[in-house]
């Protein structure tokens, strides 16, 4: 089998701060768990940033300034910047931060969907920030807008940066929307495609789907992809693990589950790359290097980045 890339979501807007005291919030704290987690084998830091003064995601240029000149100075892995944001933020917003640091990858999720996080709540029993509660309970009525005319921004303006796409898919049609814009012209191989499950609005995390999800990658994209895996809470490791005997790559990270086992809290994002590393390895995959990551993906290099 191929090498398998290890990707790292360290800090997101899917979970808020109260629900673990291991989630990087401030420019310093999301530099170290960013650089530990490229110490422990992770090939691609897959990032958000937040707001230090209350936890919210935040699309500020000068919140991501705060970090992403110390991981670059601080490890070699490749810096992959969410294009997401926060369902609350205009594509504008969300696009503030990629436009001015123009990095060598970008994700890009490849829909509109439902993005239903309210279950959350009912679990949590200590709020840190008022803005926590209200958010989750409301979003029964939350959609993640991502239209066709959203995604051919995204990849024109990233594209004309040098930047390459993590694409997102929380569905099986999103596969075929990505198909649509091959088709155009708008996307070129190597394609590197995130399979999502486990966010209630997309796909649960079902061994089934993802079975599904990948012969119809190879029935729309041919030998000219690569994908990768994340699972949302408790079914991160186990669906990670399908997909590296499957041929695929992995994500892990504290953006997608807190836990490193059944109740117990991860105590960072590296605790998570070194479990998920201990399992590829012991089933013969080898991990990527950057430097090889950025070979199989076309890359352009760090030293082409603007921060």
């Amino acid at each position: 089998m191929s090498k398998i890339i290890i990707s790292c979501a360290i800090t997101g807007s899917i979970h808020t701060p109260s629900m673990s005291p291991h989630l990087p919030i401030t420019a310093a704290q999301i530099a170290a768990a960013a650089i530990g987690a490229a110490q422990a084998g992770a090939t691609i830091l897959h990032l958000h940033a937040r707001d230090p003064a209350h936890g919210r995601p935040s699309a500020s240029p000068d919140h991501w300034a705060g970090f992403l000149p110390d991981i670059k100075a601080g490890c070699d892995a490749v810096v992959n910047m969410t294009t997401g944001g926060s369902a609350v933020m205009s594509l504008d917003q969300r696009l503030q931060a990629p436009r001015r640091f123009a990095p060598e990858m970008c994700s890009l999720n490849m829909g509109t969907m439902n993005f239903a996080l309210y279950p959350m709540a009912a679990r949590i029993t200590h709020w840190l920030h008022d803005w926590e509660q209200p958010f989750l309970e409301s979003s029964d009525d939350l959609v993640f807008k991502n239209t066709p005319r959203d995604i051919a921004t995204v990849l024109s303006d990233m594209g004309a940066r040098g930047a390459r796409f993590e694409f997102e898919c929380y569905d099986v049609s999103h596969l075929y929307m990505l198909k649509h814009f091959v088709d155009r012209g708008a996307v070129t191989g190597p394609l590197y495609l995130q399979f999502v499950f486990g966010v209630l609005g997309g796909m649960a995390p079902d061994p089934d789907m993802l079975v599904l999800l990948k012969r119809t990658a190879d029935r729309l994209f041919g030998q000219d992809y690569h994908f990768s895996v994340l699972a949302a809470g408790r079914a991160q490791i186990q669906m990670a693990t399908m997909a590296a005997t499957m041929g695929g790559h992995v994500r892990v990270g504290l953006e997608d589950n807190l836990y490193i086992s059944k109740g117990v809290l991860a105590t960072s994002n590296a605790q998570q790359v070194t479990l998920i590393r201990e399992i590829v390895e012991r089933l013969g995959r080898v991990v990527a290097t950057p430097s090889e990551a950025r070979t199989m993906l076309a890359l352009k290099g760090a030293a082409q980045v603007a921060f």
